[in-house]
């Protein structure tokens, strides 16, 4: 399906992208042992203009995915596919051509600048890397940028350890449009800054959008921000995607336990309300398994608390079955045996 442009609606597709990182033993001959799965068997899609949430606690392989999928690291197998072309198989000159398209804003906004640079060095370099301007017209370009996100072009001088974490974050994100990408992986953006400047991040960020046509791939774990900046979600479990659907629909019917537990952990705006008295808090028991060795079958089978339902219902053990990732309704992807 194309727009009006001749362009495909999808600008993303990402197929069985798995990410591995090998474990070895032994100091002089290093035998490999076994994988760290951090991603492992990803497949979704992000359409042009849209901002796909992608969510789930802490080690579960949100931001490696987002690091795979612009080849920061080089996956282990599987596809991505940007504009119709696998970036998988771009190496040298083509892959760096690309990357003009692609780019990220990191999570600490403390550690991904560099502190030896001044903000018109900092934000002036993918202009420099990719050879767009240089001179005085990069110079205008970078305060242009500053300007965009709020930001005094007049600090161009200025040096990271000058600036508040709030500001920080939003040279990365000039950084992030100085070579006018069409897709933006933002990686827990407003994580290490405070409640009053993260509504202020993720509100420049939703103007950046609707004024340059943006795509974003926005990783977090805060799932109050993801369902005000998301247009899609996905749920993500120990390097597997679990359940996929649109914002309201993940909210008002989520399907996966999994998502039912998280969901359940996000505090009550309104506790007195009745529909938010009908719900109920969900404790998982339990430690998230290892990476290293995840279950045989459903990787959350060892803290559900529908696995005893699904082998009644469905004569199916969940430790022992892996479940397939269906779409079980309309847009709504879910990987569980009881549905579908």
């Amino acid at each position: 399906m194309t727009n009006g442009n001749g362009k495909s609606d999808t600008l993303l597709k990402v197929e069985n992208l798995k990410m591995y990182f090998p474990i070895t033993k032994g100091i002089l001959f290093q035998r490999h042992v076994g994988d760290i799965k951090a991603v492992d068997d990803v497949t979704f899609e992000v359409k042009r203009g849209e901002t796909l949430g992608l969510v789930g606690e802490s080690g579960c392989g949100k931001s490696t995915t987002g690091r795979a999928i612009l080849q920061l690291y080089r996956p282990t197998d599987g596809r991505v596919e940007f504009e119709g072309q696998n970036l998988t198989e771009l190496k040298g000159e083509s892959l760096r051509k690309m990357r003009r398209n692609m780019q990220m804003i990191f999570q600490d906004p403390y550690a991904s600048l560099n502190p030896r640079m001044t903000v018109g060095s900092i934000v002036g370099e993918p202009l420099e890397v990719h050879g767009i301007l240089s001179g005085k017209a990069r110079k205008e370009r970078v305060k242009e940028l500053l300007n965009i996100v709020g930001l005094n072009p007049y600090f161009i001088n200025r040096y990271p350890h000058e600036f508040s974490g709030g500001q920080r974050q939003r040279i990365g994100v000039a950084r992030a449009l100085a070579v006018q990408p069409d897709f933006i992986v933002c990686d827990e953006p407003i994580s290490a800054l405070d409640v009053s400047i993260q509504a202020q991040v993720i509100n420049l960020l939703e103007d950046l959008q609707a004024e340059f046509g943006l795509t974003y791939l926005f990783i977090a774990h805060d799932l109050a921000v993801v369902r005000h900046i998301s247009d899609r979600i996905a749920v993500m479990y120990l390097g597997k995607i679990v359940e996929l659907t649109d914002r309201d629909s993940l909210y008002k019917t989520p399907f996966h336990p999994y998502t039912q537990a998280l969901l359940s952990a996000v505090p009550l705006p309104d506790p007195i309300a009745e529909i938010e008295r009908a719900k109920h808090r969900i404790i998982l028991e339990g430690d998230v398994p290892s990476p290293a060795n995840p279950p045989k079958g459903c990787n959350f089978c060892t803290r559900c608390p529908a696995r005893d339902r699904a082998l009644k219902e469905k004569g199916i053990d969940c430790g022992e079955v892996e479940p397939e990732f269906k779409e079980v309704e309309s847009g709504h992807w879910v990987a569980c045996h009881l549905f579908g």
